[in-house]
């Protein structure tokens, strides 16, 4: 082989494997916890940059943009969202959902950092798009003064604050029983031992909910019902020239970010106690092979004493019971018992 030949080859070798640093990356990118943190930073940047929009269209617009408007900017913005990393993380996008996961048994805790930093990142350059793809319709709108209250105020655009008329108690409460809500009919949506949504029209349905929560319970605090949603844009109007004013505003920073998670927990409790203890499972089927006869007897999971094998998926599911195994040859052979419930995953915003 000459010279000429080596050197040909060598090249089309170092073509065929990419470089080292390259190949880092990408066994860095495989890793689970990457992967759900990136999946839940864009699919909560998407979710912000389309509600964040609809909200600048209201402010700025004036005839280009309604509350309806806006609650559907955030309802099928969320449906956007789970479509990106529903597979992926669940696609929280909501750091009460994810502290209620956690909570209620279905999310290691581990994770629970991860997920909200991923949010926390995702929601802050949702914010920073909206602020540059606008910036010459605030300018105009408020004559170059960044405002926080009165009637050229441009930082709702990015955070919620509290109406004339609304208290802060009443506003906390608020907050506690729209999140709540949101949590209890998403249990709801994704519980597969109840009613759950078709498959694969979860993400529609989710985008509904939240629609129809805008619709309805929205005009009181504006329904952050989401510390990932409110927080980190709150903290870019800081940064961007809005000042201090952003958290000084009635004291009202603090509640989008306490009184979601309060809402979500309770929200989550109220269902698995009231609805989801109470759902009807269909008893499980030993065949029992004696001679030509066929018999099948009809037990509950708890009566069947031998080894049980537990499935574990995913972050964010629950592990139903899918096989049952009995160990002696000569007892009842037992074949593969359906899964009392699909795993849940939870994809919310």
């Amino acid at each position: 082989m000459t010279q000429a030949d080596r050197k040909k080859r060598y090249a089309r070798n170092s073509k065929m494997m990419p470089p080292p640093m390259v190949m880092k990356v990408q066994k860095v990118l495989q890793r689970e916890m990457v992967r759900e943190f990136l999946a839940e930073l864009m699919s909560t940047y998407v979710m912000m940059v389309f509600g964040l929009g609809s909200v600048a269209h209201m402010v700025l617009g004036e005839k280009l943009g309604s509350h309806l408007g806006v609650n559907l900017g955030f309802g099928f913005g969320v449906t956007m969202g789970v479509h990106v990393a529903g597979k992926v993380s669940g696609a929280h996008m909501n750091a009460a959902v994810t502290f209620t996961s956690c909570a209620l048994g279905r999310m290691a805790w581990k994770k629970f950092p991860v997920y909200v930093l991923g949010q926390f990142i995702g929601s802050f350059l949702a914010a920073a798009t909206i602020y540059c793809l606008f910036y010459r319709a605030i300018i105009d709108y408020s004559g170059g003064h960044l405002t926080v209250t009165g009637p050229i105020a441009t930082a709702n655009i990015f955070a919620t604050y509290l109406p004339d008329y609304m208290t802060l108690w009443g506003g906390f409460l608020d907050e506690v029983v729209v999140t709540g809500m949101l949590q209890l009919c998403l249990f709801a949506i994704t519980d597969n031992g109840n009613n759950p949504a078709l498959q694969g029209t979860e993400a529609l349905v989710i985008g509904i909910l939240v629609v129809v929560i805008g619709v309805s319970l929205g005009m009181n605090s504006g329904y952050a019902i989401n510390p990932s949603r409110d927080l980190p844009p709150r903290f870019f109007t800081f940064l961007a020239g809005w000042g201090t004013q952003v958290f000084r505003a009635r004291n009202w920073w603090w509640v989008p970010l306490v009184a979601p998670v309060l809402g979500a927990y309770l929200g989550g409790i109220i269902y698995l106690v009231l609805i989801g203890c109470n759902v009807p499972r269909e008893p499980q089927i030993l065949e029992n092979h004696t001679g030509s006869e066929d018999h099948r007897i009809p037990v509950l999971p708890k009566a069947v004493p031998h080894q049980t094998e537990i499935a574990s998926h995913n972050s964010g599911s629950v592990s139903p019971l899918t096989s049952v195994s009995v160990s002696p040859p000569s007892r009842p052979s037992v074949r593969s018992i359906p899964p009392l419930s699909d795993s849940i995953r939870i994809q919310q915003f």
